[in-house]
């Protein structure tokens, strides 16, 4: 069992249409999910499909998936702000020309495969996500997790507290 008081519960969150080769990432990632949660180091997870994009100011943005999509982009983006870590390369806004109207609009791309971590309901890993020139990934914090260690962010924090 994990050492925390205890375990974490995961989302994870996949896009529905997958460029190349991402389909086998998010199967060996789900497969990995699947031990943790045998092995009780996890509290169980979901998986969450999301689109490529989601334009804030859309018709879609305004529906439930829509804001629960959105909800959470922020929850993530807020972590990131308070742990000093980078979510940019991750959640990138693009301008998109619409054919529809002869206009652009801005949408925010979301990335293939993300995956959030709450123990005890607070937000505690957010992944991918990069602090200076280190990528925490997804399988890094899954690892990480099967070890029995706090997410790469904590055990920063513990070491600069040592005295």
């Amino acid at each position: 069992m994990n050492d925390q008081s205890t375990a974490p519960r995961l989302e994870l969150y996949v896009r529905s249409l997958l460029p190349d080769g991402a389909s086998e990432r998010q199967e060996a990632v789900i497969d990995q999910l699947d031990r943790l949660d045998r092995e009780d180091e996890i509290e169980g997870y979901n998986v969450v499909v999301w689109g490529k994009q989601v334009a804030p100011e859309s018709a879609a943005a305004n529906t439930e998936e829509g804001r629960y999509v959105l909800n959470r982009v922020a929850e993530f983006k807020q972590w990131a702000l308070s742990n000093n870590v980078s979510l940019e390369s991750f959640y990138q806004t693009t301008t998109v020309e619409s054919e529809v109207t002869d206009g652009a609009y801005d949408a925010m791309v979301l990335p293939v495969m993300g995956l959030a971590e709450y123990n005890e309901g607070e937000l505690i890993h957010v992944a991918p996500c990069t602090e200076g020139d280190v990528v925490h990934t997804i399988m890094d914090r899954l690892e990480r997790i099967e070890d029995g260690e706090p997410p790469a962010l904590d055990q920063r924090a513990a070491d600069v507290s040592v005295v």
